[in-house]
């Protein structure tokens, strides 16, 4: 009784006759007990965040001052800005400050009332005028503001001082350095407490960035004996980083 053919069978002796080589297929049995392949081992990691700044010495003060007046019309209270505006820049000048250096901020005019028993009363208009001036000498900064009180009289005012870096970009770039070396430092540290090696660095991201300047306090009206006596403490500008990163641990 001739023994039937499987499928694979008549294939392989069709290609026997044809004189063709013949690929056996393994069988499903051969193929279930086939060891299974293993996935590989993800690498152990370590986060951390890392702290950093820097200090520097302000090299540039930068002073907010202008001139307010106010008369019966329009007309009048501007002329009196204007004149007064004209003697601050050229008090400014005088003490040799670059005309870049000095910029209009604001320019403003309006009514001034009178409230008196719930009703309001016009006296007047208002004119202003405010300047950001950037001092490249902190230490001129009292003899500036005394010019300017000088020049402009009552209509004088002076706003601000904030003593400043004139590029911050080096500063920031320090504190970035050391918020690196600390990420560095807390993962070795991890690595060595956990019994193995640090590897490569995986991810670095920043977190953030910060920058405090000292602002001395500066009253808008002319102390006695003037400005000049103001004693400016310079205190320091920081700078603060912070990144997080990731690190292979072997």
């Amino acid at each position: 009784m001739p023994v039937p053919r499987t499928p694979v069978a008549v294939i392989a002796a069709t290609l026997l006759a044809l004189g063709l080589p013949t690929v056996v297929a393994p069988s499903a049995a051969a193929a279930a007990h086939a060891p299974a392949a293993r996935p590989a081992t993800a690498p152990a990691t370590v986060t951390v965040t890392g702290e950093g700044s820097a200090v520097g010495e302000p090299d540039i003060a930068l002073v907010g001052a202008g001139v307010e007046t106010v008369a019966k019309t329009t007309q009048a209270a501007l002329k009196t800005q204007n004149t007064a505006s004209a003697a601050l820049l050229r008090a400014v000048r005088a003490q040799g400050i670059a005309d870049q250096d000095v910029r209009t901020e604001n320019v403003s005019l309006g009514p001034v009332y009178d409230y008196t028993d719930g009703a309001s009363t016009l006296k007047g208009y208002r004119a202003a005028q405010s300047f950001a001036i950037k001092v490249r000498e902190p230490g001129a900064t009292g003899a500036l503001l005394q010019a300017i009180t000088d020049a402009t009289g009552d209509a004088g005012r002076v706003n601000s001082v904030v003593l400043d870096l004139d590029d911050r970009r080096p500063l920031q770039a320090r504190a970035r350095e050391a918020a690196h070396d600390d990420a560095h430092a807390k993962a070795a540290q991890y690595a060595r407490l956990s019994g193995l090696r640090l590897g490569h660095l995986v991810s670095l991201s920043e977190g953030g960035t910060g920058y405090l300047a000292p602002a001395p306090p500066i009253s808008a009206d002319a102390p006695a004996g003037g400005f000049v006596g103001v004693p400016l403490a310079p205190g320091e500008i920081r700078a603060t980083a912070t990144v997080t990163a990731v690190y292979e641990l072997d």
